[in-house]
Formats: C-alpha cells, structure tokens, sequence
C-alpha cells in the first residue's frame, strides 16, 4: 500500500487537497502531530468536500512514534536536499509493499538530522532556483501519480 506521511502539515487546504487525493487513488494518510490547525477546520473540510468521510487516515503522536511503527525499509523523504529525482526510484518493484512517502511541513521541511540520516532516501522534484519550494498538495499529488504510473496504477 502506499502511505503519504505529512510531518507536523501546517496549512489546512494543503492537507485538506491531499486528502481528497489520497481517497481518489486508495492511499493512506497519515498525519503527523502536530498539526498546524484542528481536524475540523472549515478550510480543511472545504478542500477535502465530502471525501473526508472516506480518507484512510492514521493520526500519530509523534514522529518517533510513527518511526517506531512503522516499516523504515521503504521510507522515501521528498526534499529539496535529495540526491535522486523521484521518478529515479523504482516503485514498481515495491507493488505489493507498504511505501511510505513522507513530506516535511510547508515552512520548515522535514527534521535536518532524519533528512541526513536517511539521505539515500531522498528525492526530489526539479524547479528552478526561483523559488524556495512547491506547493505541498501539488508536490504529494505529483509523486504519488509517478509512484501510480510506474505500479500501472493498480486498483484505479
């Protein structure tokens, strides 16, 4: 299965959109406390519209706790710091493995020494140098559909 892991997500539309994504293509999100606004936020269930109801959604405590759960063997960091392009890796060899695809909050990323620790696991998306980042909700949406793609987008 594939799992979209957002670390500490601070903008609600952004979680609200991924949402909405992930119920459209059968993929777990997990949510990393904590969050930058309540599960009942206007905006966030405005992006999400009526698909919150059906989000395969798992709420974690803390990152450690989410680390310590879950299977680091397919963990995938999308970062600007990454190495390899993301459609470099090869998810096809991983259909019938949980993969774990994990985004760093929109202002901050993810945490400098797990990004470093697990550097042969980053990816990233190219841009230009004219901008610090991408939207949140479009880099999740661009990854995951290349991880779908490369899968012959299984269950769709």
């Amino acid at each position: 299965m594939i799992n979209i892991v957002l670390f500490q997500p601070e903008i609600p539309s952004n979680t609200g959109n991924i949402s909405r994504t992930c119920v459209g293509t059968s993929t777990r999100l997990h949510l990393i406390k904590p969050l930058g606004f309540l599960l009942d936020d206007k905006h966030l269930k405005r992006a999400g519209l009526d698909y919150w109801k059906n989000l395969d959604l798992i709420i974690w405590d803390s990152f450690e706790d989410f680390l310590q759960k879950t299977n680091s063997k397919n963990y995938f960091l999308i970062t600007k710091f990454g190495n390899k392009l993301y459609y470099e890796e090869n998810f096809k060899d991983k259909i019938n493995e949980d993969i774990y695809v994990i985004f760093g909050r929109e202002t901050k990323g993810l945490p400098e020494n797990f990004r470093l620790n697990n550097i042969d696991k980053c990816l990233k998306i190219p841009m230009s140098k004219n901008v610090r980042s991408l939207n949140l909700s479009n880099t999740v949406a661009i990854v995951l559909y290349e991880i779908l793609r490369q899968q012959n987008f299984k269950n769709l």
